[in-house]
């Protein structure tokens, strides 16, 4: 009885094991998709057009109205919180010059996570 346990247990923990190897590609593959989605997002000038007012490595014609997007993980340890900004940074600043993409539906939900997984990369 003790063998068969022993033996349960050590085929439970390879399945949980292979499928556990089996997620981390597919889930990394949605993450580097994500962020080059939110990349596209951030410098196209008619959909999120972040460089109109930030300079963001890799971009061009970048604006100086914004602070420039770099070092945001040490910026915002909490990626809720940026998200939040990009959502509507005049519930952090009532005088933000930043337009409340999310409270007027500049972008949808979606654009908004991709773009602040790009940011947050920065």
């Amino acid at each position: 009885m003790r063998k068969t346990a022993k033996l349960i247990s050590t085929a439970t923990s390879a399945v949980i094991l292979l499928g556990c190897l089996t997620l981390a590609p597919a889930t990394s593959v949605v993450a580097a998709s994500a962020v080059e989605d939110g990349k596209k997002l951030a410098f196209n000038r008619k959909k999120g057009n972040c460089l109109a007012c930030h300079a963001i490595k890799g971009g061009k014609l970048a604006g100086n109205i914004g602070p420039p997007l770099i070092s945001m993980k040490a910026r915002f340890p909490d990626k809720a919180k940026m998200r939040a900004q990009i959502w509507d940074s005049t519930r952090s600043n009532p005088n933000t010059m930043m337009p409340p993409f999310g409270r007027h539906k500049i972008l949808s939900e979606s654009d908004i996570n991709k773009i602040t997984e790009y940011i947050y990369t920065l």
